[in-house]
């Protein structure tokens, strides 16, 4: 079940589902802001992908083939799908689990917060759905001809913020790819993920 609402409080209540007593934690940040700083490389590495694709673009073609005024347009609507962004996280959980899908009080950012068992290959995917929002602009972008700058303005804009935002959530695919085996489920308990041995 999806709901939508302003989360207001701890995050933690909405992530406390019942926990196996076979559940082990896994060995992650001890805050939201630690886990940004490690996940920090994640993060270069997608920016160098935009900018060498925008830069053969460029070069190959010998011309400015982004619209600044655009590209801002499509940063703008990249950053309002962020709300679709968490929707692509949620639909991947089983329907009997309960996702709250809301923007924290006070801040710009918008959450999917669950907790509920899954299996490791479901978890993965859950947690990589959202570069769809990312990936498709940036393919029209590559695919575009130089001299629709408009378009190609938009697009870049929209995959900037499709690809940079789901860094946080790669980082999470790499905790459980080494701490977890592909037998065990994957759970978020309050601010921590646990694997569960089947």
């Amino acid at each position: 079940m999806i709901t939508v609402k302003p989360i207001i409080g701890d995050i933690k209540e909405f992530q406390r589902g019942q926990l196996p007593d076979n559940a082990v934690p896994l060995s992650t940040p001890r805050s939201i802001n630690e886990m940004l700083k490690k996940a920090s490389p994640i993060a270069a590495v997608l920016c160098a992908v935009l900018f060498f694709a925008i830069f053969i673009k460029t070069i190959t073609n010998h011309m400015i083939v982004v619209n600044p005024v655009t590209f801002l347009c499509g940063f703008i609507i990249g950053f309002i799908l962020l709300a679709i962004h968490e929707l692509l996280h949620a639909i991947v959980y089983p329907k009997d689990a309960k996702v709250t899908i809301g923007k924290l009080k006070k801040k710009l950012v918008f959450v999917a917060l669950a907790s509920y068992p899954m299996s490791r290959r479901r978890f993965i995917l859950m947690c990589l759905l959202p570069f769809v929002l990312g990936i498709i602009p940036l393919i029209v972008f590559i695919l575009s001809p130089a001299e629709n700058t408009m378009l190609n303005g938009f697009m870049f804009g929209a995959a900037s913020m499709g690809m940079f935002s789901p860094y946080s959530d790669v980082y999470n695919v790499i905790t459980v790819l080494r701490q977890t085996k592909k037998n065990e489920k994957i759970m978020f308990y309050e601010e921590d993920l646990y694997r569960i041995d089947e």
